[in-house]
């Protein structure tokens, strides 16, 4: 469907990494979705792009004309942020081998209209987008298997989350968060309870706040396959000159807050969206205590049955990731962890700049839904199309899902 960027002045721009439950595995592709807040009017375009795999993150540059699909099936991809053409791409296994095939390059972080740094193998390294070729290595960053990236308020640090690594040699739950120092260089690990894939940067101060992603690891030590854990969540509001934790937030595990993909800062709040409890949650920024849910997206028996490919997909595709014998706590978990719905939900979740429209995009029910905040108010659910429409050899009976997974929005 064409966009025009004139009639519709938001741009939603989400991650796709087609069907199934397990997106380090699955397609890779851009859904482009423009709102009109003062007619309600929306469109879309999507691009799926041959040749790259598990499509993961996007991110915009700072002129809003270049889009990075990152992902973790080692390439640098870059897309026209408003035709969705590909400008470029390159592989990182020119420069150095991940110590697992889930590891790429998901996150970066711009630090011009064509320069960026982002993570590779063992290291950080700096490229530019015309040069993707001769990337320069900078430091070791020292995590497990480097996730999102932030850079600080004054612009000194790049902080960055970390996944649970997979790899025989180095298995096992990060449990940390990264801090680099581009003034001296150093890199610090900043030790916690709990592995945070996702954070996001307090727009004026050196702080971070993490969220954690607690997985359960399939057998008890496949990272690779791993399952949703229902065990209590944290937000950590770190000091980064201090490299401390300063306040932070715990959920009572029966509180659907599992299973974070996009964290937003709000004035008030700390707001991150969960693929495994269909929710988006507000925390406090004021008492790092209180706490609601903005959005409840979980869909009743009715609204399930209106989706059996999408719930046979995902019963199946939990079903090939571990054994229900020897882990069958793991999947009653995951059943907790979802309050009984065979979907999965919102990945992609993004506010405003003024602060009065929150868009989700949700995985499980293969929508993308506007709302107004902070009140949680609906204003529209959009559809979208199927899978098949842009795989047309796949069989009708397969499952629909695009994959919506992070998001970035401009406007």
């Amino acid at each position: 469907m064409a966009t025009d960027a004139h009639a519709y002045p938001y741009a939603f721009h989400v991650a796709l990494d087609g069907n199934g439950v397990n997106g380090l595995e699955g397609m890779a592709g851009v859904c482009l979705f423009r709102y009109d807040p003062h007619g309600n009017r929306y469109a879309w375009k999507i691009r799926y792009f041959d040749g790259i795999g598990a499509g993961h993150a996007v991110s915009i540059d700072p002129t809003g004309r270049l889009g990075f699909l990152g992902n973790a099936g080692q390439h640098l991809l870059f897309y026209d942020a408003l035709t969705l053409a590909e400008v470029a791409r390159q592989s990182t296994l020119a420069f150095e081998c991940p110590r697992s095939s889930v590891q790429g390059s998901t996150h970066l972080v711009w630090t011009g209209p064509r320069q960026f740094l982002t993570a590779i193998g063992d290291h950080f390294y700096s490229c530019d987008v015309n040069r993707l070729d001769s990337p320069e290595r900078l430091v070791p960053h020292g995590a497990k298997l480097p996730h999102a990236m932030r850079r600080t308020a004054s612009g000194r640090y790049v902080v960055y989350g970390s996944m649970d690594q997979p790899a025989d040699r180095h298995q096992g739950e990060a449990r940390h968060i990264g801090i680099w120092d581009l003034e001296t260089g150093e890199v610090r690990m900043v030790d916690l309870p709990a592995t945070c894939w996702h954070i996001v940067q307090h727009p004026r101060e050196d702080l971070v706040y993490a969220v954690s992603f607690r997985a359960a690891p399939q057998d008890g030590h496949d990272y690779h396959e791993w399952g949703m854990a229902w065990l209590k969540e944290y937000v950590f509001e770190i000091d980064i000159a201090h490299g401390r934790v300063r306040r932070h937030w715990v959920a009572g595990r029966d509180i659907p807050a599992h299973i974070n993909s996009d964290v937003v800062l709000s004035d008030s709040e700390v707001v991150f969206c969960n693929g495994g409890s269909q929710t988006v949650i507000g925390v406090s920024l004021e008492n790092m205590a209180s706490w609601r849910i903005i959005v409840d997206e979980k869909p009743g028996m009715a609204e399930q049955l209106q989706h059996p490919r999408e719930v046979a997909g995902t019963v199946t595709g939990a079903l090939a990731r571990g054994n229900i014998v020897t882990n069958s706590r793991h999947f009653v978990g995951a059943l907790k962890v979802s309050r009984g719905a065979l979907l999965d939900s919102i990945y992609g979740c993004q506010i405003s700049a003024d602060q009065t429209l929150m868009f989700t995009a949700n995985r499980g029910l293969n929508r993308i839904s506007v709302y107004d905040y902070p009140s949680g108010d609906l204003r529209l659910h959009a559809p979208m199309p199927e899978l098949q429409d842009y795989f047309p050899w796949m069989e009708p009976s397969t499952d629909p899902r695009l994959g919506f997974h992070h998001a970035a929005l401009l406007g």
